[in-house]
């Protein structure tokens, strides 16, 4: 029973608490319109391609298919683990530890008595990608040709790959449109480029625009603001989420916007053709067909031409790549189908597409009628006294500090807003990302974070990239960007590694000060400044725990509009095939209108984690 015994808060010297979030604009580029001619068709787009199966190399792979909670994150169990793939050597060497927690393997599955995961392990807890191959080309169907290859990081039985499990925890896309850079190490730009993740850190990201139909030219595009987008074209093109090794988005787009000369047949893919769309549905509805599968309209090149500027894919010129990158503008062919390296100026540019859709919709995910929110627009009842106490806890300066990594009505500091007010932080002593933190999860050398380089050799950390650099220690080894909290009661398990089970489990980490106290230094032997021990009471905490549930927007528990959903059938493990792929067990998330339904059971209740 709580006691209301030491409630020695607030302090005179403490912040006030944050503003509710609904006062905060959401970010957006300001030259969205030279792309999008229609916003609502391009929502449509977006949630389509976020939720449709058939993105995937194998058909049935979505980036829904790591978001589809209620938390908008990943609660699976089984066929979750991932070894310590980001480990490495004192000299910053790749020193990947493919072992398996408690002889757990590939397949295994975590249980409650697994946690906490460190010190026993460097395993991760995280989202279930495709098996292990390679691209050959697009086919007829919902999957790529593919070659089967042997996994290299251990998702094999025998002589059969697995999936492959990502080497972190997967976030919550929920509110995310707040976020200055996304992923855990921020390596999804600010800026996109309209290609891939690296914004201004690729100078040679192209794409062609054809103000001339008859002369597609290359340009460099820049949208600000649109991490959403950057971040939306990297799981579709890597080898364990979501594709086959060597897939392009330009592969995508030739599935997806299919090619014929004229008067010659197309075999369109229907949008959503595996899944129901709830009639509903709070975008899609109008375009359900429901009971049947699939939306009311033939193919994807329909919707991206009610979504984009027709110089963006209204071109009758092929563009061909050589194996170097270069492209030329050709002529098409008069009969038969394009070569490999051989695309449509749609399919060309389809990771522009992608990209700004998918952002679209997510911008629409924003989760601001917490009982947190309400109470700081003036409803005093919104907070029970308990919570009330651990609000004061969690920005007081004496005992919980929170509000210094959770700053703002964003509640962290990786936000667009705070990021662009002040992109570096000095903390005793020590620059660093503003947003990002080293807090002990786990040993420095297991994962660099925000330390490391993108594949073009460029820093991921600001810190680093700065000329000059600031007197200061830089200490972003081992740093990660801090999450915001609304929801996250719904988006168990916890931190990067998810190597915590429950709300209690967190506020434990904190009040000890985490668990890696040993090993957190950069690579060039700086000692990192990590988290204070602060020791909370049994009061405390579940003050703290009061206060963070009452983040919860229950539109998000209860899946109402706008975090409604078509259907999607994920896979969870080995098992009996259930129409889709042998080897795999498939489970049904039915599909959800605006009105809601049935919350996701908790992580690890029942021990499969799906429901």
């Amino acid at each position: 029973m709580f006691s209301q015994v030491v409630i020695q808060v607030p302090h005179p010297d403490d912040p006030p608490p944050p503003p509710s979030l609904k006062t905060i604009p959401i970010p957006e580029p300001a030259n969205l319109g030279e792309f999008v001619r229609d916003r609502e068709a391009a929502i449509r787009l977006g949630k389509a391609l976020f939720w449709d199966m058939q993105v995937g190399s194998d058909g049935v792979t979505a980036c829904g298919s790591c978001h589809f909670t209620s938390g908008m994150s990943d609660n699976r169990s089984r066929n979750s683990l991932s070894p310590g793939l980001k480990r490495i050597t004192r000299t910053g060497q790749p020193n990947p530890d493919t072992t398996f927690y408690n002889n757990l393997g590939p397949v295994g599955e975590v249980t409650s008595t697994d946690y906490p995961f460190f010190p026993r392990s460097n395993d991760v807890l995280s989202s279930q990608g495709v098996r292990r191959s390679v691209f050959v080309g697009v086919g007829l169907g919902p999957a790529d040709i593919t070659r089967a290859e042997p996994d290299p990081n251990g998702f094999r039985v025998g002589s059969v790959n697995t999936r492959c499990v990502e080497p972190r925890n997967t976030p919550t896309v929920i509110n995310a449109v707040f976020n200055h850079r996304q992923f855990w190490d921020g390596r999804a730009d600010n800026v996109f480029n309209g290609v891939n993740s690296l914004g201004d850190r690729d100078p040679n990201a192209r794409v062609y625009r054809a103000d001339d139909p008859n002369r597609p030219i290359p340009v460099q595009v820049r949208l600000e603001d649109s991490s959403l987008a950057s971040q939306a074209v990297s799981p579709p093109v890597d080898p364990c989420e979501m594709s086959a090794v060597g897939r392009t988005m330009r592969d995508i787009g030739k599935k997806f916007a299919r090619w014929a000369p004229p008067g010659q047949p197309v075999f369109n893919l229907r949008p959503l053709a595996l899944q129901q769309v709830h009639p509903q549905d709070s975008v899609l509805g109008p375009l359900s067909r429901w009971p049947q599968k699939g939306l009311a309209v033939p193919d994807y090149a329909t919707l991206i031409r009610q979504a984009f500027h027709r110089q963006w894919w209204d071109s009758p010129k092929i563009l061909r790549v050589a194996p170097d990158g270069t492209t030329t503008v050709v002529d098409p062919p008069a009969s038969g189908g394009l070569h490999a390296n051989e695309f449509s100026l749609m399919q060309y540019n389809f990771a522009l597409f992608f990209g700004l859709a998918i952002q679209l919709y997510e911008a629409t995910l924003v989760a601001d009628d917490t009982p947190f929110d309400r109470f700081m627009e003036g409803d005093s009842t919104a907070l029970s006294p308990q919570a009330q106490f651990g609000l004061n806890l969690f920005k007081s300066q004496l005992r919980g500090q929170c509000i210094t990594c959770h700053e703002g009505a964003e509640l962290t500091g990786a936000s667009v807003r705070q990021v662009r007010a002040s992109p570096i932080r000095i903390r005793e002593g020590q620059a660093m990302d503003r947003g990002f933190n080293a807090i002990g999860v786990l040993p420095t050398l297991q994962d660099l974070g925000l330390g490391a380089r993108d594949e073009l050799g460029n820093w991921l950390s600001m810190a680093k990239r700065l000329i000059p650099p600031p007197p200061e220690p830089i200490v972003v080894d081992g740093a990660f960007k801090v999450p915001g909290l609304r929801n996250v009661e719904l988006t168990a398990p916890y931190f990067h590694n998810g190597g915590h089970r429950t709300l209690r489990d967190v506020v434990d980490f904190y009040s000890r000060g985490g668990d890696s106290h040993t090993g957190m230094v950069t690579l060039d032997g700086t000692e990192i400044v990590t988290l204070e021990v602060f020791t909370f009471t049994e009061d405390e905490m579940q003050a703290l725990e009061a206060f963070l549930r009452s983040l919860t927007d229950e539109r998000v528990r209860y899946k109402r509009a706008p975090f409604d959903h078509p259907q999607i059938f994920i896979p969870n493990g080995v098992g009996q095939p259930v129409g889709f792929m042998p080897g795999d067990r498939f489970v049904e998330i039915p599909a959800v209108g605006r009105y809601g339904g049935a919350p996701t059971r908790p992580f690890l209740e029942p021990a499969n984690g799906a429901s």
